[in-house]
């Protein structure tokens, strides 16, 4: 049997952050070979991960990034069970660097982002290293991405919502504009930039619902459909980015208030991604 010193504990401790207990039993499982404990420590992780797969995780931290040109940006959510790990700076730094990672590669689905790199370790491998210490669960939700003329996005509530938005062309003003109508997508979560966006489901299924609800009020079928179309006018002014209130002045709408800036601009684009919902 190998003989395993403090420093040896301390050290496998400070490269992996686990805790003593699990540093020292994993180097005696190794015979003292760092390396090999170091994967016995992912190899817990991965176990804490498959019990654990049952869990809620409905807390955690989302991230919007953009480039320096303002042409591309990213949001990403990293999923977590308790709102004290989703405050925890180790967490948050992960969810910082996948946020990078995806800014800068053509990453199209969460498997190839867990074969990515940070540092010398694959980032699937480091949420089994974060599940080990952390012992609860952790997964990356969702990321989007997407490239315009000019991206910004806007983080609210402590990185629980991040709204990413595209613009057709960058004008004068853009900055400002950016974050208006990112803190509008975050305050009051448009399904579509304008009603032609909507889905066709969406559009019966408001239907349908206008329709019985008025029905139960003793109209008849021909005054339910009339009354049905208003109540789904009423839906896309409150649903459709261009058409709601702008919340900094609601005497204007958002479409009013993008034609004062430059009638040439345009949304192109925009994702609302929320931890818990």
């Amino acid at each position: 049997m190998a003989n395993i010193t403090a420093a040896d504990v301390n050290k496998l401790r400070q490269i992996t952050g686990a805790g003593m207990m699990d540093c020292k039993n994993a180097l005696v499982e190794s015979e003292g070979d760092i390396d090999r404990a170091i994967d016995n420590l992912r190899k817990k992780g991965q176990k804490v991960a498959n019990k654990r797969a049952d869990k809620e995780a409905t807390e955690g931290c989302v991230i919007g990034k953009v480039s320096s040109d303002n042409k591309r940006g990213v949001v990403v959510a990293v999923n977590c069970e308790t709102d004290f790990v989703a405050k925890n700076e180790e967490f948050r730094a992960f969810t910082e660097n996948v946020a990078d990672i995806i800014l800068n590669n053509n990453i199209s689905d969460i498997e190839t982002l867990k074969q990515q790199k940070i540092g010398n370790i694959t980032v699937g491998d480091r949420i089994n290293e974060l599940i080990g210490k952390i012992a609860e669960k952790i997964e990356i939700s969702r990321f989007e991405s997407m490239e315009a003329d000019y991206v910004t996005f806007y983080n609210h509530n402590g990185n629980k919502i991040t709204a990413l938005i595209g613009f057709n062309k960058n004008v004068n003003n853009i900055g400002q504009v950016g974050k208006d109508l990112a803190m509008q997508i975050a305050a009051m979560s448009p399904i579509a930039i304008d009603k032609e966006d909507v889905s066709q489901d969406t559009i019966n299924r408001e239907i349908e619902i206008a329709k019985e609800q008025i029905k139960l009020e003793g109209k008849s079928e021909e005054m339910a459909e009339k009354i049905a179309i208003g109540k789904l006018n009423k839906f896309f002014n409150e649903n459709t980015l261009l058409n709601q209130e702008f919340i900094k002045d609601n005497k204007k709408t958002i479409r009013q208030y993008l034609q004062e800036t430059n009638n040439e601009l345009k949304v192109v684009k925009f994702f609302r991604v929320q931890i818990g919902g």
